[in-house]
């Protein structure tokens, strides 16, 4: 869908978080909120949450990161009040790993992970033992396994969950071979792969042409990696947490998220997260 099309159906339908319609946002007194993000795309973004929320005496400073690793690690030891980089799949990934006491607070977008390649137009097309690149990090791994698997190139061991690994892999008709490599780096690769599963943000940033080299994507209807804006539990009433998520689910950031990355990440904030 082409973007105009895409931001008109959004703004038409859209619905604020914490299922308010169209209401004015809770005024917070006065306060400076440290908010960690992505670099690139999301730093455009982030800029027009920061306008929205200066409207009601919410000082929004962000800092950015260039991997995912790094943004919990801050909120957890209190040098950011909140992030917003993630999926829960991801958070449950980390607190099961290091303990955090971090919570998502509210919706942002999603971004549907994607198959891309430069040697082949289409998944039928990819040969017999094709070298495919996949995430490192367990959830975007698992998530990179199982669009592998939607699209029939491997079957995985039944009652996987979200969090499959190579190891769970219990067809593989043609053969693949599975690379894992960072999140940050399996882009920049492509050119050594005869595929790879690429996060969207991270495939912009490799300069991979979206939706031209894509051959695969997951589904978008009841997709279970929305992102959201996480803060630590000890902080999830404060009054500035609502704040802050009412001035992210604005039209404008729908808009912003729309054009900044052509199409290709969608915003969904329709329910709070669970």
């Amino acid at each position: 869908m082409k973007g105009q099309k895409i931001i008109g159906s959004v703004l038409a339908t859209l619905i604020l978080g914490w299922g308010i319609v169209a209401s004015p946002l809770s005024h917070a007194a006065d306060q400076t909120v440290r908010v960690g993000i992505m670099s690139g795309e999301d730093e455009d973004v982030w800029r027009v949450v920061a306008a929205n929320a200066a409207k009601h005496g919410l000082l929004v400073k962000t800092t950015t990161f260039n991997d995912y690793t790094q943004p919990n690690a801050a909120l957890s030891q209190h040098d950011l009040d909140a992030n917003s980089f993630q999926h829960k799949p991801y958070l449950d990934a980390q607190i099961a790993a290091r303990g955090y006491r971090i919570i998502p607070v509210g919706y942002t977008y999603v971004q549907p992970i994607g198959l891309y390649s430069r040697k082949v137009k289409s998944v039928a097309d990819l040969p017999t033992g094709a070298t495919i690149g996949v995430p490192n990090d367990p959830s975007n791994e698992g998530r990179s396994l199982l669009l592998l698997q939607a699209q029939g190139l491997i079957t995985l061991r039944p009652d996987v969950g979200l969090l499959p690994t190579v190891r769970d892999i219990a067809n593989n008709p043609k053969n693949i071979h599975i690379k894992e490599l960072d999140a940050g780096i399996v882009g920049r690769a492509i050119g050594d792969l005869d595929a790879a599963v690429i996060n969207t943000d991270w495939a912009i940033k490799a300069g991979i042409k979206i939706p031209q080299e894509r051959i695969a994507q997951e589904k978008v209807a009841g997709n279970p990696y929305r992102n959201f804006i996480a803060v630590n539990e000890n902080d999830q009433k404060a009054p500035w947490v609502h704040a802050l998520v009412e001035s992210y689910q604005e039209p404008n950031v729908a808009a912003e998220i729309l054009r900044v990355y052509h199409g290709a990440t969608l915003p969904a904030w329709n329910e709070s997260p669970k």
